[in-house]
């Protein structure tokens, strides 16, 4: 497809999502009663607009990030999570929780990040002398089981079911409830570390030729990394502070836009940031109008749709492996 049409079209379709989040919920609050003396409006202006701006952000800092991993790893499966800095920023934040009784919106995410950019320093430790994306692949899968197994340790020790139960419902991953207090924590994060995915286009372009191709065009492989570790570490741990953990939108924005911007990574790079604002903005939406008193865990319902995703990849790569 035409690039610029795409963008277009994508565009567009963040724009509606955007405004069906504002009017989506348990209350209807239809664009006739916006910016009215109508108490719906401050359903709008209190609760959902945060919460829209949350999900245009995070989508799009996730769709970004795991079309830069799937590129600079050449791994169709590869998503913000190889990186360990999803599970990190999850530890930090169940630790401020278990360890200092945290409750307050900035412990949380003060905690969040700390333990992400801790991740990020540790991943550029560890893969930093080898400049090659199996030695980046096995870093951050070091430092997702760590993240995991210690975080799996402090709810067993925590120290009453109240704080286990927190914990699980802030691992499951959800925008509800969450206010300007959480968007003006979580943006500024994100818009940086999307600034320096973004910055790694050409690197990716030239890596598709093989690391020794890309080092003859002058691609500095050591600089691209440094860059794809805080880009990401920034971006998905200040998604992760905010929301808890939001699984798969890396993996499957990437799959569903290639076939329309071509084999080359960085032409999927805004697509992708498009495609998942679009995503968590609709299952958001979707979420909220689930029938009950309570809504769905949108960490959740992003499980439920990804994880037959992912095994319809695994056996389409059966068949026609992705190179």
């Amino acid at each position: 497809m035409n690039r610029p049409l795409l963008l277009i079209l994508l565009s567009l379709l963040v724009a509606l999502l955007f405004a069906g989040s504002l009017m989506a919920g348990k209350v209807w609050v239809p664009p006739t009663v916006w910016f009215s003396s109508d108490p719906r409006w401050w359903i709008i202006a209190e609760l959902r607009l945060p919460r829209a701006l949350l999900g245009l952000a995070i989508g799009g800092g996730l769709g970004l990030t795991g079309a830069v991993l799937q590129g600079y790893l050449r791994n169709p499966l590869a998503d913000p999570a190889v990186v360990g800095v999803s599970s990190s920023a999850a530890l930090g934040a169940v630790a401020a929780i278990v360890v200092f009784a945290a409750s307050a919106p900035l412990t949380i995410f003060a905690a969040a990040m700390l333990a992400a950019c801790g991740s990020m320093l540790l991943l550029a430790g560890l893969a930093w002398r080898a400049d090659s994306q199996a030695a980046f692949i096995l870093a951050g899968t070091v430092l997702a089981s760590l993240g995991g197994a210690l975080t799996a340790f402090l709810i067993s020790i925590a120290p009453n079911p109240f704080a286990t139960a927190e914990i699980i419902d802030w691992i499951m991953g959800a925008l509800t409830d969450r206010s300007f207090a959480e968007a003006r924590l979580a943006l500024p994060f994100i818009a940086a570390g999307s600034a320096l995915l973004l910055l790694t286009g050409r690197a990716l372009d030239a890596l598709t030729l093989g690391e020794d191709a890309a080092r003859s065009l002058g691609v500095r492989l050591r600089r691209t990394q440094l860059l794809i570790v805080l880009g990401a570490g920034l971006a998905v741990g200040a998604s992760v502070a905010v929301t808890g953990v939001v699984g798969f939108v890396g993996l499957i924005v990437p799959h569903l836009l290639r076939p329309l911007t071509g084999a080359r990574p960085s032409a999927l790079l805004i697509p992708g940031a498009l495609g998942g604002a679009a995503l968590v903005l609709a299952a958001d939406s979707l979420v909220r109008l689930a029938p009950g008193a309570s809504e769905i865990r949108l960490g959740v319902a992003m499980a439920v749709l990804g994880t037959p995703f992912f095994f319809l990849l695994l056996l389409k790569m059966r068949r026609s492996p992705w190179n």
